[in-house]
C-alpha cells in the first residue's frame, strides 16, 4: 500500500494543479527516505516547468524540461496540495513549492518511499528500466501472460506479483483477481492454460479499473491528493476476510502466506 490504483488516483489528483505550472524549487525537511533526497533538489527544481505528470507501475513521474522528478509513496506516502502557509505535521517531509502559492506535500510516516530526480531519459533509470508492461494497456493480454509464465514453477500469485511480468499487481489486488478468475493462487504458474492466462489477465484489467474508479483502498493511511479516502476495500470478495463467508458460494475465505505477504481465497469458488 499504496498500490497501482492508489498512485493513479494520485496522479489524476495533482495532474490539472500540475499541468504546465513553474516551480520555485523544494523545501526538504528530511531527506532519509527510502534512498536520500537529492541534497540540491531545491536548486534542481528551481525554474522547472511541469510538463506531464505521469505514471509508470508505482511510480509517479513529473516530467520538466531537464529531467524528471521520481515520485514512489512507498508504505504509507501520499500526496497533498495545500497553501504555501499551511503549517507542516511531523510526517510531511518535503514540499515542491509551486508558482500559483501552493505546495505539493509529501507526507511519509514510514519514509519508505522516495523522491529523486533523473536528468536523463527516464526510461533508463535502474528503477524503470526493467519494468514489465503495464497491466492496463495494449501489451498486457492472455498472450503475454502465458508466454511470461511459461518457465515460471512459482505460485500464481507470486508470478503477478513480479514487476518483471506485469507491474502494478500488488496483494491487494493479486487476491482480488484471482478470485474473480476463479484460479487458485498456489497454482504452479506455468501450469496455467492459456485460457486461465486469458481470464486471469482480463480480470486483473477489470479490478484495476474498478479500484481506480472506487479512488483505490483505505486500509491504514492512504487518502488521494484532495484527503479523500478511496472505497474499493467495502467491494473485496475475499481479502482480508478470512473466515468470512464468501459472497459467491458461503464457503468461509481462508488465509495463507506466499513469500510473507497474506493470501485470501475461496476453496471453493477457486479450484
Amino acid at each position: 500500500m499504496p498500490e497501482l490504483p492508489e498512485v493513479e488516483t494520485t496522479r489524476r489528483g495533482v495532474e490539472p494543479h500540475l499541468q504546465n505550472r513553474r516551480l520555485l524549487g523544494a523545501v526538504v525537511r528530511h531527506a532519509g527516505l527510502r534512498w536520500p533526497v537529492p541534497p540540491n533538489l531545491s536548486a534542481l527544481l528551481d525554474g522547472e516547468t511541469v510538463s506531464a505528470v505521469r505514471r509508470r507501475a508505482k511510480y509517479l513521474l513529473l516530467e520538466c524540461q531537464r529531467g524528471t522528478l521520481l515520485v514512489h509513496l512507498g508504505m504509507s506516502g501520499s500526496l497533498r496540495l495545500m497553501p504555501a502557509d499551511a503549517p507542516a505535521q511531523k510526517h510531511d517531509h518535503v514540499d515542491l513549492l509551486l508558482d500559483d502559492g501552493q505546495v505539493l506535500r509529501y507526507r511519509d510516516p514510514r519514509r519508505f518511499g522516495a523522491i529523486l530526480w533523473h536528468a536523463g531519459p527516464i526510461e533508463l533509470h535502474p528503477l524503470i528500466s526493467s519494468l514489465g508492461p503495464e497491466p492496463l494497456s495494449d501489451a498486457f493480454d492472455g498472450k503475454a501472460l502465458h508466454e511470461a509464465l511459461r518457465r515460471k514453477g512459482i505460485a500464481i500469485k507470486l508470478a503477478i506479483m513480479d514487476n518483471h511480468i506485469v507491474v502494478g499487481v500488488g496483494n491487494i489486488y493479486a487476491n482480488e483477481s484471482l478470485f474473480h478468475a476463479g484460479i487458485a493462487p498456489t497454482r504452479p504458474a506455468n501450469a496455467l492454460s492459456r485460457a486461465d492466462c486469458d481470464r486471469l489477465a482480463q480480470e486483473i484489467k477489470t479490478v484495476l479499473r474498478r479500484a481506480i474508479e472506487a479512488g483505490g483502498s483505505t486500509l491504514r493511511d492512504f487518502v488521494a491528493s484532495d484527503g479523500k479516502p478511496g472505497y474499493f476495500q467495502q467491494t473485496y470478495m475475499v481479502y482480508d476476510r478470512q473466515e468470512e463467508p464468501c459472497r459467491q458460494c458461503g464457503t468461509p475465505i481462508r488465509q495463507i502466506r506466499q513469500g510473507q505477504r497474506s493470501t485470501y481465497f475461496c476453496p471453493l469458488c477457486q479450484p
